[in-house]
């Protein structure tokens, strides 16, 4: 009986996952639409731009992995509920913050992206990068996918932090 609670518990924490990582990847998505000055994103990979490619899958990249640290903060509040009693006070405040947890990582990952691509873009003032992506110059796209991922390692880790603390 055990074996089949846990899985349930389980299965409800996987469909939690999925909707926010489409979630957070749709939003990521029309950000980068956004932050990508006079860039159609969708026309540039069905064009083949490689560049363009590399920077829409590094931004899904750092999102998957801020994501992934929120899910794992939901999965402790959950489990924290079900240990205290998932309709007790205690446990709808655990998943509660959870919740709120993964949510305050999704928009740190879109924010902190945006920050870093902005401020990339006026730190190196003899290339403009957004011109380059959409010619399809591969270097600067592994230069900005590579700030987009350091990025999110880091606001990983401070997603991961909150959850220490709060849970």
């Amino acid at each position: 009986m055990v074996l089949l609670a846990n899985a349930a518990v389980g299965l409800i924490q996987l469909v939690i996952a999925v909707i926010f990582a489409v979630i957070a990847l749709y939003i990521g998505f029309s950000v980068l639409g956004k932050i990508t000055k006079n860039i159609d994103e969708e026309k540039e990979l069905a064009k083949g731009n490689t560049a363009v490619g590399i920077i829409v899958a590094a931004v899904f990249v750092a999102i998957a992995l801020v994501v992934q640290s929120g899910v794992s903060g939901l999965s402790v509040g959950i489990n924290k509920a079900l240990d205290v009693g998932l309709f007790s006070l205690d446990g709808m405040l655990a998943v509660g913050v959870a919740l709120i947890q993964l949510i305050l990582g999704i928009i740190l990952a879109v924010g902190a992206i945006y920050l870093a691509l902005n401020v990339l873009d006026k730190l190196t003032k003899g290339v403009e990068e957004f011109e380059e992506l959409k010619k399809g110059n591969v270097a600067v796209a592994l230069e900005m996918a590579g700030v987009i991922i350091a990025v999110a390692v880091i606001i990983q880790s401070g997603v991961i932090g909150i959850t220490a603390s709060i849970l």
